[in-house]
């Protein structure tokens, strides 16, 4: 596979690379994690030539910046603006003392498309992201005001990132009964060491036929193949502002360096296919400081893994997901198909049955 095989992004036509190239670190304005202009545009550039086509920013990440070099490299190469796919998120309130100055109303939405397409020198989105759930806006006024954009042609198609699954089903259904604009995908913290987005996003993804875009698919840098049990971790920005993994995490990071030396490839490269064989369609984010971390990421379209190392991943890695998803999972099985086989999952029987032949 090349970032050229491209993919539908859930029930639309929009077509997009198996990788999106995430820009939250273009721009150096939050400090040691962030990207020189010439740097953020050669892992650009070399993002472009190989074929891929999907740039995601937000107007909160570097203070702006993120989007204003995003702007300033398109402007320069006319023409090619039209042939990449470029998504932003709204909700983070830029201007302190200002209470309309984020979140998900009527007001600050039209405000912040405003100054985005400003940054990024163009007049219009093809993806708009919801960046967080807007607690005190009403999701009906969130959701027309979307539909609005959409009909006036500023914004091509809409999704959500990190809201609840109830409220996300919500909005989703309100949309399809009232003729507006539906999502089309989910932005969703996802990796192989945070997988509690299994709960119920990945189901209602499912359902609703939404692409998943998985932010932080390699787990904060821990499976990037640096960390090590025991050794300190060098060429890292982030480790100096966050806590190493713990020994549950390491369990997982020693688990992928092993296949993928078994590979010869790199740790990131399995943890991206991983992702990339999960259900349903999936494209990962992948962030690159550098133009090798690019590279080493892109490892992940050479990479198929076997069922058996599929089955090793998943088992180290398994989650402790929150009620009901428990009872839902083996345990509603057993009480459905008493130890029958049904669409190919089968099922045990549950030891009560077991003991006595009586039935009331």
């Amino acid at each position: 596979m090349t970032l050229d095989n491209y993919v539908t992004l859930g029930r639309s036509g929009l077509r997009v690379s198996p990788f999106a190239l995430g820009a939250m670190t273009f721009g150096e304005d939050f400090g040691a994690v962030g990207t020189t202009v010439e740097d953020s545009e050669r892992i650009l550039t070399a993002y472009l030539d190989r074929g891929g086509n999907f740039i995601d920013t937000a107007n909160f990440y570097t203070n702006g910046h993120s989007e204003k070099i995003l702007g300033d490299y398109f402007a320069r190469t006319p023409g090619s603006r039209q042939r990449v796919v470029l998504a932003s998120k709204f909700f983070g309130n830029m201007f302190p003392g200002d209470p309309n100055g984020g979140g998900a109303g009527r007001s600050a939405i039209i405000g912040q498309l405003h100054d985005t397409l400003r940054r990024l020198q163009t007049d219009y989105l093809d993806v708009y992201w919801l960046h967080n759930w807007d607690r005190n806006t009403p999701i009906e006024e969130t959701m027309r005001t979307l539909d609005d954009l959409v009909r006036a042609g500023t914004v091509r198609y809409i999704g959500f990132s990190n809201t609840p699954a109830w409220l996300t089903a919500q909005a989703q259904t309100m949309a399809v009964l009232r003729g507006w604009t539906p999502l089309i995908a989910l932005q969703v913290e996802y990796s192989l060491l945070a997988r509690t987005v299994e709960s119920e996003l990945t189901a209602l993804a499912s359902d609703q036929g939404l692409a998943l875009v998985p932010w932080s698919p390699l787990g904060g840098g821990f499976l990037s193949g640096k960390y090590r049990r025991g050794s300190a971790v060098v060429d890292s920005g982030r480790a100096d502002v966050v806590e190493g993994p713990t020994d549950a995490e390491f369990d997982v990071i020693e688990a992928v360096a092993g296949i993928a030396a078994e590979l010869e490839t790199t740790s990131s490269a399995v943890a991206l296919a991983w992702l990339r064989a999960r259900r349903g369609t999936v494209v990962p984010i992948i962030g690159a400081r550098r133009l090798a971390h690019l590279d080493s990421n892109l490892e992940a379209l050479g990479v198929v893994l076997t069922p058996e190392h599929l089955k090793i991943l998943d088992v180290v890695s398994a989650p402790s997901l929150s009620y009901p998803a428990e009872l839902n999972g083996d345990m509603r099985a057993t009480l459905q198909f008493a130890g029958t086989t049904v669409d190919g999952e089968p099922s045990t029987v549950f030891p009560m049955l077991l003991a006595s032949d009586v039935r009331y």
